[in-house]
């Protein structure tokens, strides 16, 4: 089971996720929606697309752009469409 966590707080829990350069994205049922705000960011992957974020918010505090997905990725990363990833702090562990 991978988790990834934020102030204490459980973002998401999987045990389907897929690693693409070494970032574990985790299916978009896994995710818990509640500390999820969308964010306008988007930045642009050679390979996998146009990335759009999410601002993670825990208990007041917001830690901007912190999750990332590809709700339209090219071919070649097809199998992580709407599925997340995190950055900035985010801690992802397998258990």
């Amino acid at each position: 089971m991978t988790t990834a966590t934020w102030h204490g707080r459980v973002l998401a829990t999987s045990d389907d996720t897929i690693i693409v350069e070494g970032n574990h994205y985790f299916p978009a049922d896994s995710v818990v929606t509640e500390f999820f705000q969308s964010s306008d960011t988007h930045t642009l992957c050679p390979w996998k697309g146009t990335a759009s974020y999410y601002t993670v918010v825990v208990d007041g505090e917001s830690n901007v752009d912190a999750a990332w997905y590809y709700p339209d990725p090219k071919s070649d990363a097809a199998q992580i469409k709407n599925y997340v990833a995190f950055w900035r702090g985010v801690d992802v562990t397998d258990n």
